[in-house]
């Protein structure tokens, strides 16, 4: 049976085991894309190299929620695009054109949904005097790696040559709202070997945050608190040279983990989606634009799950 959305979404199921999203989400993210899609749509044939006048040539074989349909399976599981036109009833290259198309769309919405936490928002988390030393309002920090194909030039495979993975990967940093789990923003993807500490300087996070947000990061991140212009930022305590850990330093990072183990849940959320699990096909290429269009598709799940945590 070809996969479109009209038999598919009476199998609430099967839907979200193949979207990641339940029907109403995506009802929801087909409104909001379908403005920018029919502007593409006019910007396309309006075209002054176009030879066609508007209205001439084939229509599309997919509807436009057929074609969101296919793009968000294709983030979800990243079949290749054979099995992936072979699924729709369309040709591999079709397939890979509405990815191509659509993929861009689902970024800015994506960028849409990302919001840093609001110093003024009254309702704020109630911090043990264990960290009182940290920052109370922050976004929490960290990264993640995707294995990609190695390059065929040698000076460039060894750029991607991740010791910590073993492998040649591509590095993505993001920052979570605290407050409610949802992605604040996505740093542009880096080569794997490139240090934590350095992504967020080349990013410069630190310095985009609203006054008086802080930030906090594990172990990778130490000496970040002088990155941060207001000093708001915050890592574990890492373990003094030739001496045992102080009891004292145990219990706070134990205390530090419980309150940064959100960003591990969000990350867990993200790599649900096959498109930045596996190894990476398509040479390292739109990286980011898939890494920011599934954080939109998390934080719409978030919104919608957990509504009482989203400001």
């Amino acid at each position: 049976m070809i996969c479109r959305y009209r038999e598919l979404h009476k199998h609430e199921t099967v839907f979200k085991g193949l979207t990641g999203l339940r029907v109403s989400e995506f009802d929801r993210l087909m409104i909001d894309l379908l403005p920018e899609y029919e502007q593409a749509e006019e910007d396309r044939l309006s075209h002054p190299e176009r030879v066609r006048a508007i209205g001439g040539g084939r229509n599309f074989d997919l509807t436009v929620r057929d074609q969101i349909l296919l793009t968000v399976i294709w983030l979800r599981k990243y079949p290749t695009q054979e099995v992936l036109g072979y699924l729709f009833g369309v040709s591999d290259t079709s397939a890979g054109r509405v990815v191509k198309r659509l993929l861009p769309m689902l970024e800015t919405s994506g960028r849409a949904t990302m919001k840093m936490p609001d110093p003024g928002r009254k309702k704020r988390r109630q911090l043990s005097d264990l960290l009182a030393d940290t920052p109370e309002l922050v976004v929490v920090i960290d990264t993640f790696e995707q294995r990609v194909q190695r390059h065929k030039e040698r000076k460039q495979a060894d750029e991607h040559f991740s010791g910590k993975k073993k492998q040649h990967t591509l590095k993505s940093q993001v920052a979570i709202n605290e407050l409610n789990g949802q992605v604040a923003d996505v740093a542009d993807s880096v080569v794997g070997p490139t240090a934590d500490i350095s992504l967020l300087q080349q990013s410069d996070l630190l310095n985009r945050l609203p006054e008086g947000v802080g930030a906090i990061a594990d172990l990778a991140y130490v000496g970040i608190d002088k990155l941060h212009p207001e000093g708001l930022a915050a890592a574990p305590r890492r373990k003094p040279k030739n001496k045992p850990r102080p009891a004292e330093d145990v219990v706070y990072n134990r205390a530090f983990s419980q309150r940064r183990i959100i960003v591990e849940h969000t990350i867990g959320r993200m790599r649900r989606y096959e498109a930045i699990t596996q190894t990476d096909r398509h040479h390292r290429q739109f990286h980011t634009q898939r890494v920011v269009a599934i954080a939109g598709l998390v934080n719409r799940q978030i919104a919608h799950r957990f509504p009482g945590l989203v400001a």
